[in-house]
């Protein structure tokens, strides 16, 4: 999952490629071991929780796969449904990584520990509901979710009827956030390179410059297309002309990435309770049809807990990073438990830099981030990295690789900056 997630970025492309079709492309399982599954879990006939259930699955991951479903009481959902085997394969197969690392790199020990102890909920579909819930209900709260203008959506579980295997949440209907802008920039290449957008997308703002532009043609057209119709369009043998929707317009694509990066930063650093596992597959874009684009976020099997303490410091990294403040980042680091054989200051920069803030050809000098690290590791071995940051790395690393994809590379801390400041502003730096 996490070489499939960076996009060719932080691993070869080519190992992208391979492994991408483990977010929701594996081979599903045969609907009689799902009907089975599901009647175990709840000891009755699948009918009498379920009035019509489809065969056919929406997607299929490595530990599971999805199915649309209506509720008996009309309720449409969609049910996620475990394998029984994966945890133990799961087990098996971090215990040998982690034996290899011990031997060959014993640097990323820590990390495989970290995510494997993360990797637990997603093996108890109870915990990841109610970890959803939590979410969702932090992002309402927050302002960020819990309608059609807002941010971001997350589906609603069904508590009272997820089992450890089996996970009822209602559904946001759109397709993944890579593909849909993929296709969207599709559309409108020509323009898009007429107006000289080639290998770095436009800002939020340019393409919201651009969008109002294409709206006032849309506009315009509608217009003439109405008088049309109210005139020659009567006349028997004439065709009547459609008006254009907001669905013909495109998307504005830096703001999508600018909002995906905003509401992990309000995760992190305001909620303390974050999803560390962002990968394409688990990003939707909804409301295209509307014209009015919205991120759909629908897994939260790895959710990661931090203290007030753990806030704060990380706001004052964050802060550091933004500013790019080398002696304070360096100072943090240290504090936050960072240990290397010789403590090289540049090396320690360095890496809080691409861990937390960004990856560019400055930084990394054209090499991949995996490279990278590991030549920051030959320099000067690492011997602790900050547990408690583990998967904040590991979140902004996701990130950055979608926005690589699509054009839109961005450094997390400006964009974490705002909330940062608020956040230490209403909090302080001390508990």
């Amino acid at each position: 999952q996490m070489v499939a997630s960076n996009i060719g970025n932080a691993f070869p492309k080519i190992w992208q490629d391979t492994m991408s079709v483990l977010q929701d492309q594996c081979p599903a399982k045969d609907f009689s071991v799902v009907k089975s599954i599901i009647e175990s879990e709840y000891g009755k006939p699948l009918s009498e929780v379920f009035s019509s259930f489809e065969e056919d699955t929406i997607g299929a991951a490595s530990i599971g796969q999805v199915h649309r479903a209506t509720l008996v009481d009309g309720s449409p959902v969609v049910v996620k449904v475990m394998y029984p085997e994966v945890e133990r394969l799961f087990r098996g197969d971090v215990r040998t990584i982690k034996m290899f690392a011990q031997v060959a790199q014993p640097v990323h020990v820590p990390n495989l520990e970290e995510i494997e102890k993360q990797f637990m909920t997603e093996f108890d579909y109870r915990k990841e509901a109610k970890q959803m819930a939590n979410v969702r209900i932090n992002l309402i709260k927050g302002g960020l979710a819990g309608g059609p203008t807002k941010l971001c959506a997350v589906p609603k579980p069904y508590l009272d009827i997820c089992t450890k295997r089996v996970l009822v949440m209602e559904e946001l209907k759109g397709e993944k956030l890579a593909v849909g802008l993929e296709k969207d920039m599709e559309r409108h290449a020509r323009e898009l390179k007429n107006r000289g957008i080639t290998k770095q997308g436009p800002s939020a703002r340019e393409y919201g410059q651009y969008i109002k532009f294409l709206d006032g043609q849309r506009r315009l057209s509608n217009a003439g297309f109405l008088l049309y119709n109210l005139t020659l369009g009567w006349i028997p043998g004439m065709p009547w002309k459609n008006t254009l929707d907001k669905s013909v317009l495109p998307i504005n694509h830096a703001k999508m990435v600018d909002d995906l990066i905003y509401i992990h930063g309000h995760e992190v650093l305001v909620d303390g309770y974050f999803n560390g596992d962002p990968h394409p597959g688990n990003i939707l874009l909804l409301g295209t049809k509307s014209g009015e684009s919205q991120l759909g976020l629908i897994d939260y099997g790895q959710v990661k807990k931090l203290t007030k303490e753990d806030r704060i410091r990380m706001c004052h990294l964050i802060l550091a990073l933004a500013n790019d403040d080398r002696n304070e980042i360096i100072r943090l680091m240290k504090e936050a438990g960072y240990k290397s054989e010789k403590m090289d200051e540049n090396t320690i920069y360095l890496y809080a830099k691409v861990s937390y803030d960004e990856d560019n050809d400055d930084l990394t000098g054209g090499k991949h981030i995996q490279l990278f690290m590991e030549d920051l590791q030959s320099r000067d071995p690492i011997l602790e990295v900050p547990k408690n940051f583990i998967m904040v790395g590991r979140t902004s690393i996701m990130l950055r690789g979608l926005a690589h994809a699509l054009h839109q590379s961005r450094s997390v801390a400006k964009l974490w900056k705002p909330i940062a400041e608020k956040v230490l502003q209403n909090e302080g730096g001390e508990d």
